[in-house]
């Protein structure tokens, strides 16, 4: 069977809506009712989590790479509208 570039050409094209409406390709933004980053930042800093090393929001929470004083690494998660720190 031949495969005639035309008809990938087509295939691709029908395919191009559907793909760019999958949340797997988009960024990922926190909800309207949010708090400003900066207002949660100074919350976990004030909680003790001072060098903050990389900040991203992903399934619904902030997760946050924080170095804690013995130079290990630790991520927590922040919810977006309430501030409620989790350890992981």
């Amino acid at each position: 069977m031949i495969i005639h570039p035309r008809s990938i050409a087509i295939a691709t094209l029908i395919a191009l809506p559907t793909l760019a409406q999958a949340s797997w390709l988009g960024d990922e933004q926190p909800p309207a009712n949010a708090k400003p980053l900066s207002e949660l930042i100074r919350q976990v800093e004030a909680e003790g989590h001072k060098t903050i090393v990389e900040v991203e929001f992903e399934d619904g929470v902030y997760e946050i790479e924080t170095i804690d004083a013995n130079g290990n690494e630790r991520e927590i998660e922040v919810d977006p509208v309430n501030g409620k720190v989790t350890a992981q």
